[in-house]
C-alpha cells in the first residue's frame, strides 16, 4: 500500500510538473510572438516610411525635371514679339534679359492656351526660382505680367542668364544683358544656371536653349549696336 501511495504521489508530481511546463511554453510563446509582432510592425511602419519619403523625393525629382524641360522648351520657343512704341511709334522687339531675370515671349505655352505667352523668370531671397506668366497681345506685356501672380517654379534655387550673340566678325560670344529694344533680335540662345541656394547636396544645373525664331520678319536689327 506504502508503494502504491508513493506511485501515486510520484505521478501527482509528475502531472503537477507537466501542468506548469506547459503553461510556461504558453507564456513564452505569447511573450515571443508579441516581441514579433512588435518588430514586424515596426519593420513595415519602417518600409512605409522609406517608400512615403522615396516617393516624395521622386515626385520632387519629377516636378523639377517637368519644369525644367517646360522651360527649356519655352527659351527654344522665344518669339520675336513685336510692339508700338506709343511715344515714339516706333516697333520694337520685345525680350528683356538681365543677368538675374529674363521676360521674353514664347509660342509655348504651358497651360497651353492658344497665342503667344509672355514669361518672367526670376529668383526671390532664399525662397526659389518664381515665374509669372500673362498673354502677349499687341503691346508690350510688361504691365501684365507685373500683375500676373508669381509661382514658386523651383524652390531652394537661384538663377543667372547668359544670352548667346554674334559679332561683326561672325564671333559668338557671351554676355550677360539682353536689351531687344535695343538690339532689334534675340539672341542666338540663352544659358541658365541654376544653383541651390544653400548647401544642399543638389547639383548645379545648366541649360543652354537655342532660339529658332530671332529676327521678326519687318523689323531690322541693329547688330552694330552690340559691343
Amino acid at each position: 500500500m506504502t508503494r502504491n501511495m508513493n506511485r501515486m504521489q510520484q505521478q501527482a508530481s509528475r502531472s503537477h510538473l507537466q501542468r506548469g511546463f506547459t503553461l510556461l511554453e504558453i507564456i513564452l510563446a505569447l511573450a515571443l510572438t508579441a516581441t514579433l509582432m512588435t518588430m514586424l510592425t515596426a519593420g513595415m511602419f519602417s518600409v512605409v516610411r522609406d517608400w512615403d519619403n522615396n516617393a516624395s523625393a521622386l515626385e520632387n525629382n519629377l516636378d523639377e525635371s517637368i519644369a525644367i524641360l517646360q522651360l527649356e522648351r519655352a527659351l527654344q520657343g522665344a518669339f520675336p514679339h513685336s510692339y508700338r512704341d506709343p511715344e515714339t511709334l516706333g516697333r520694337h522687339v520685345y525680350f528683356e534679359g538681365e543677368s538675374n531675370q529674363l521676360s521674353w515671349v514664347s509660342t509655348v505655352s504651358p497651360e497651353r492656351r492658344d497665342g503667344l505667352t509672355a514669361w518672367r523668370l526670376f529668383w526671390r531671397g532664399d525662397e526659389g526660382v518664381y515665374l509669372q506668366l500673362a498673354p502677349a497681345l499687341s503691346d508690350e506685356p510688361t504691365a501684365r505680367l507685373d500683375e500676373a501672380e508669381p509661382r514658386l517654379l523651383l524652390p531652394g534655387y537661384r538663377v543667372s542668364f547668359q544670352y548667346l550673340y554674334e559679332d561683326l566678325e561672325f564671333e559668338r560670344l557671351w554676355r550677360e544683358d539682353w536689351p531687344a529694344f535695343t538690339f532689334s533680335v534675340l539672341p542666338f540662345a540663352v544659358h541658365v544656371r541654376l544653383e541651390p541656394i544653400d548647401d544642399r547636396n543638389v547639383e548645379t544645373l545648366d541649360i543652354v536653349a537655342p532660339v529658332n525664331a530671332r529676327q521678326h520678319r519687318s523689323i531690322r536689327p541693329n547688330l552694330e549696336l552690340i559691343p
